[in-house]
């Protein structure tokens, strides 16, 4: 008998059983405050009797009020702090914790369990059940350093002493196994959980961050972090746990929306869009480069993701130099409703034209034109037409617009409708102001770069430049594969964001297009616009076996290879094969790919363009699913994708159908993106080519 793991069942059973308690006391007390509050604001406001006749009267009334509301801002707390407290329970209660750690905190003094889950809890006297994954105690955990260790708590170094640390197996409240671990490469549960099948969502890793994971997702906060991590070091997972630990670590200040995530494509981000969720928190603002710009209404013109930075920088060396001319302006109106002239436009312009087009000059136009706006909306406000018109709405049409009905019992009061009325048919003529829309951007532009039209890219770009600003609430802003932007692109997002944060993720092995930015460029980018840059490796292989990582380790620089390493078990050795007659490769491929429909887990082939996946589709007929960029993963079976679309995601298997000489010649970038088909593999790699085999691969038949 295992006197230890019983030991731990009672403990989960008993935590078990307190969750469990919890759930149902929070549901019961929600339902009943929810009646009580509402009898008791019933109550309260029925005591106030409103009396504005003399001064005593008029400040008891607003007294009364002030009490109100403050009773309202009580509950409304009460409730979150309850609300919250649920999720984090219903969270647990499909695993309570992952992980133990015994922590002598003071030398003499006994020695403290301290169980770590997915959110943190504390019981009925207030002490921790369960503490949150990203607290500062739970450090000890991921340091996995046995005796002194340390963590950080406001700034401050606490050291202690790591007397044990335990890893659990864990499915509600039935232990299935424990584990007691060192360090990284003996870590059971880790070498467990990547044992398992492709998941058709990307799962989180909270429970097997490694030591060099955690030194990105607790790392302080810096203007820019560049993380550079070989294939399947899980590069992706450390930054969605980077994500949840901000949030967490900022839970008061940091809102969803303040965080940006752009992702490969739309595959990827459905691949991606379950993980933090599971650990209870939201997802940030996720975008493609075309998603962001269709964001910003620019999906009309070309991405201008591969134009020449060049034009970039001359739009900023012949800005300040710019002479603005009259057909540069335009009116502002809202449809067909003109608000300031293009006459009006101009003479705003003209009061400020000692001043360089740039963000001065621009903040300085668009007060004036603001307050030429509000003097237009107070003249529109006395028209009688517009009074007949207000008299004229609906109870329901009073209400949306006033939020009360219409009691105009003097000239006044009726003016102050009307002036609401106009802010809420023209109000969105201010934006139109902050957002440039008097100046005629394309035809500025085209004259700067003497070209006949200019990318969305190019248009943004110089909008920035003029307004000085792009998104002002972004905090955060996370790039994965970021080795496949260009320079133009990370020009325009590094201004755009200007205030906010960037963690950028990549792997420069994984460049698989011409022309995108080299690590170098990243540094320049992000230095001049930032200030500066950290860099941080990721060189432990997580996802590919260690046949699977010597294969595509041996298609990079002597280096790179010598530092990488797998923690994985050995596995199956990958398989090479080449057919000179078409035929007899086609019925190779076909035996291959129905073998593998019967394997556990999903199979990916995955082929170098997209004019492979189409004529192999017609060769290989029902046998597979051909994936497009709309669509998601299933969990199994056998799909083909190019090499764009499986991009950061990973297979149990995967068939690299044409690594042929012709495909996959010995040059650099074929053999960046050959050792990215290989590297998306999990347990298994087969290789065919049409022809002669890749020079790239030479020796391996």
């Amino acid at each position: 008998m295992d006197n230890t793991f019983e030991e731990e069942q009672r403990h989960l059973s008993e935590t078990y059983e307190k969750l469990v308690s919890m759930r149902d006391e929070l549901t019961k007390d929600l339902e009943t405050r929810h009646k009580g509050i509402a009898q008791d604001l019933i109550d309260m406001s029925e005591e106030i009797r409103p009396d504005f006749v003399g001064a005593d009267e008029t400040m008891e009334t607003l007294a009364a009020i002030e009490t109100l509301n403050s009773v309202i801002d009580a509950y409304n707390q009460m409730h979150d702090f309850a609300v919250d407290k649920l999720r984090r329970v219903l969270l647990l209660l499909m695993q309570p914790y992952f992980a133990k750690v015994r922590l002598q905190m003071r030398p003499g003094r006994p020695a403290q369990d301290v169980y770590i889950g997915a959110a943190g809890v504390t019981d009925s006297n207030r002490r921790p059940l369960i503490v949150d994954w990203r607290s500062p105690i739970a450090e000890t955990y991921y340091n996995q350093e046995m005796g002194a260790t340390s963590y950080q708590v406001d700034g401050k170094t606490r050291t202690v002493n790591l007397e044990l640390r335990r890893q659990f197996d864990i499915s509600q409240d039935v232990l299935h196994m424990y584990f007691d671990t060192t360090v990284a490469i003996e870590d059971s549960l880790l070498l467990r959980a990547l044992k398992r099948h492709h998941s058709e969502k990307l799962q989180a890793i909270t429970a097997t961050i490694q030591r060099e994971q955690n030194a990105i997702v607790r790392h302080d906060d810096v203007p820019v972090m560049l993380v550079n991590g070989i294939a399947g070091s899980g590069k992706t997972s450390v930054l969605l746990q980077r994500i949840a630990y901000l949030f967490y670590r900022e839970r008061e200040a940091l809102r969803p929306d303040q965080v940006y995530l752009f992702t490969p494509n739309s595959i990827f981000e459905r691949y991606i869009d379950t993980v933090l969720p599971s650990m209870g928190e939201s997802n940030p603002q996720t975008y493609t480069w075309r998603g962001f710009l269709t964001r910003l209404g620019l999906s009309e013109r070309g991405t201008g993701a591969d134009a020449s930075p060049e034009r970039l920088l001359t739009l900023s060396e012949r800005l300040p130099n710019l002479q603005l001319e009259p057909d540069d302006l335009r009116d502002i109106r809202v449809g067909d409703t003109v608000l300031l002239k293009p006459s009006q436009v101009t003479g705003a312009v003209e009061k400020f034209s000692r001043f360089p087009v740039g963000p001065r000059f621009a903040a300085l136009v668009c007060d004036e034109l603001h307050s030429r706006l509000d003097r237009r909306f107070t003249q529109m406000s006395k028209s009688e037409t517009l009074h007949e018109e207000i008299l004229g709405l609906d109870l329901d049409e009073q209400f949306e617009i006033f939020g009360e009905t219409i009691n105009a019992s003097n000239d006044d009061e009726l003016a102050r409708f009307a002036r609401t009325y106009v802010e809420h048919r023209y109000g969105s003529a201010h934006d139109s102001i902050e957002q440039l829309l008097w100046l005629r951007l394309d035809r500025i532009g085209m004259r700067m770069l003497g070209s006949e039209g200019i990318s969305a890219a190019e248009w943004l770009y110089l909008k920035l430049l003029i307004s000085g600003h792009g998104a002002k609430d972004a905090r955060y802003v996370m790039i994965d594969e970021v080795q496949d932007y260009t320079v133009t692109q990370l020009m325009v997002l590094a201004r755009y964001f200007s205030r906010a944060h960037f963690l950028l993720l990549g792997d420069e092995y994984q460049a698989i297009r011409e022309g995108t930015a080299t690590f170098e460029q990243i540094r320049q980018i992000f230095t001049e616009t930032h200030g500066g840059i950290e860099e941080l490796p990721l060189l432990t292989s997580y996802r590919s076996s260690p046949e699977i990582t010597e294969l595509f380790a041996s298609l990079m620089d002597d280096s790179s290879r010598m530092s990488l390493s797998s923690v994985r078990m050995p596995g199956v050795a990958p398989v090479f094969a080449s057919y000179a007659d078409r035929d007899e490769y086609l019925q190779a491929l076909a035996r291959c790919v129905d073998e593998a429909a019967g394997e556990e887990g999903l199979t990916a082939i995955v082929a170098a363009g997209r004019s492979r996946v189409s004529w192999l589709s017609r060769q290989l007929g029902e046998r597979v699913t051909v994936m497009h960029k709309d669509e998601t993963l299933p969990k199994e079976g056998v799909v083909l994708l190019d090499l764009r679309l499986a991009k950061g995601l990973e297979f149990d298997h995967v068939i690299i159908p044409d690594a042929q000489r012709e495909v996959y010649p010995d040059t650099p970038l074929a053999r960046r993106q050959l050792y990215t088909a290989i590297s998306r593999a999990m347990h298994k790699v087969t290789i065919f080519a049409q022809g002669e085999m890749s020079p790239l691969l030479a020796g391996r038949l």
